[in-house]
């Protein structure tokens, strides 16, 4: 009988599939573009709220739970009291939550503003992740479309102060009113016609992937893959689908607008539809937004569930290359619309609501393609050395990090084992720290303390050839009092900063 006893099994580190960890990098980097979105909300007067990120399931709208386990794209779980609880899908429902919760004591229009991450369950893919980052912009209560243009209007300003120029992004704006009307123009009209209506709307939603002819056959019979795998297509003969194509086609709206009006005069929402678009023009231009920064166009399609007039969306014009090296045009960054339903599920009355969505992740990744993002300015802290152990020595070691630290420098006391310094300034070096504070016992007894400028020595070891140069360089290290330290690494950082500066950031 073998009495070993068996060995642990080690852990195996992993993560779940479409999770990620963030790094300082990308942390600094959100919290930067967050910052200014956040100011130019505040301009507008919306107000922040943070919502928890767990819901009651049937608080989230179509996904109610069944008789076995709610599990239609969200994150679910039972409990205590054996009520199903899943993590938010999206910023939305859960602000249609909490203004039904306290209808009373809001004031209407309520405006807000919310940050946070969202959870998808479903297949995560190349650039899709099951947990990501929202922000999100609301009005609710207010019935009229110039709360929709005025959401436009901010969704284009938020875009130029994250420093994306004119004429690299545009807000494209539609009302799903006028395609319903033209739905109902072409005989699409009436509950008993839902189910063709969403087909048609999913094929519509694939203009910009397979092109007209390709939704021409997702409207029409069907559409047969490179792979061979059919979808079935919504059925309209092709007098429907030329009208549809006609609709989604219109690229300049003020020369089609007659025309459109045409095509869904009669119908119960078309012709209003029409109307609340123009309505959105004419104030966007007279507010001095040109069609280069927000455009009516009908061809986009958003939220095939709950949109019920204006819906927008704002896209990035420019080129970036892809994981394959291709050069492609970046995309929709956000969108939103008017979803007057929503908070209504809750009241059992209407309640107007209209607002959009930042894809914080997918506009992060845009802004560093343009440069846009200073995370890399972050400077790594001062590195106060540690050569002797005892308390007195380790006593000046950590009031010189805290004299740094309370004069607003970033500085580190070292934590590893000191008792191997060169260990120190490769860890420094690893680090990036600008620059190493050294006190042995000889200079703590006269009260001094070495400053080693760690950037410059690092560029002026690639220029000194011999010891007899090294010893006439040694500008990149210095003895000063005590007293003196906090000063002089101002100085050192600042000079750094220029140097930065004059290179482009390189240094």
């Amino acid at each position: 009988m073998n009495d070993k006893q068996k060995k642990p099994q080690k852990l195996k580190a992993r993560l779940p599939r479409g999770f990620v960890d963030r790094t300082a990098g990308d942390i600094r980097a959100v919290n930067e573009m967050t910052a200014k979105i956040r100011e130019v909300y505040e301009h507008y007067g919306f107000d922040p709220l943070e919502t928890p990120q767990f819901e009651y399931t049937d608080a989230l709208g179509k996904f109610l739970p069944d008789s076995d386990r709610p599990n239609e794209g969200v994150f679910s779980l039972q409990d205590d009291d054996e009520q199903w609880m899943s993590l938010r899908y999206d910023l939305t429902a859960p602000l249609a939550r909490h203004v039904a919760e306290n209808f009373n004591e809001i004031q209407l229009p309520y405006r807000t503003y919310r940050a946070g991450y969202v959870f998808r369950n479903e297949k995560p893919g190349p650039g899709r992740f099951r947990q990501f980052m929202q922000f999100d912009a609301d009005t609710v209560g207010a019935p009229g479309v110039q709360a929709d243009a005025e959401m436009c209007m901010m969704m284009a300003d938020t875009l130029e102060a994250l420093g994306i120029k004119r004429g690299d992004y545009v807000v494209r704006v539609n009302n799903r009113k006028v395609l319903d009307g033209v739905l109902e123009a072409i005989g699409l009209g009436g509950d008993d016609k839902a189910g063709q209506r969403l087909n048609v709307l999913r094929a519509i939603d694939k203009l910009d992937k397979f092109g007209p002819e390709g939704v021409a056959l997702l409207l029409g019979p069907g559409r047969k893959d490179e792979s061979g795998d059919f979808t079935k297509g919504a059925g309209l003969d092709q007098a429907q689908i030329d009208k549809v194509l006609f609709f989604v086609g219109i690229k300049d709206y003020a020369e089609s607008a007659s025309r459109l009006a045409e095509l869904v005069a009669g119908t119960s929402k078309g012709a209003e539809g029409v109307e609340e678009l123009n309505f959105i023009g004419a104030l966007v231009a007279s507010a001095g937004y040109g069609a280069d920064r927000i455009k009516i166009d009908p061809s986009i399609v958003r939220g095939l569930e709950y949109y019920t007039g204006p819906v927008y969306e704002a896209e990035l014009s420019f080129d970036v290359t892809n994981e394959k090296g291709e050069k492609v045009v970046f995309g929709s960054v956000g969108g939103g619309g008017r979803y007057d339903g929503l908070v209504s599920r809750f009241m059992g009355q209407p309640v107007p609501a209209t607002g959009f969505s930042i894809g914080v992740s997918r506009l992060m990744t845009a802004l560093k393609n343009l440069g846009k993002l200073g995370a890399s300015d972050v400077i790594e802290p001062v590195l106060v050395t540690v050569m002797d152990g005892d308390v007195e020595a380790m006593g000046r070691y950590q009031k010189m990090t805290q004299q740094l630290r309370a004069a607003g420098i970033r500085a580190e006391m070292f934590q590893g084992n000191w008792k191997k310094f060169g260990n120190q300034l490769k860890y420094a070096d690893r680090r990036g720290c600008p620059v190493a504070i050294i006190q042995g016992g000889d200079e703590r007894a006269t009260g001094v303390v070495q400053i080693k400028d760690l950037i410059e020595g690092k560029r002026l070891s690639g220029e000194i050839e011999d010891n007899a140069s090294w010893r006439e360089a040694r500008v990149a290290q210095e003895t000063v009092p005590e007293a003196d330290l906090v000063a002089r690494v101002r100085e050192i950082l600042a000079a750094q900063a220029e140097d930065r500066k004059r290179s482009g950031g390189d240094v």
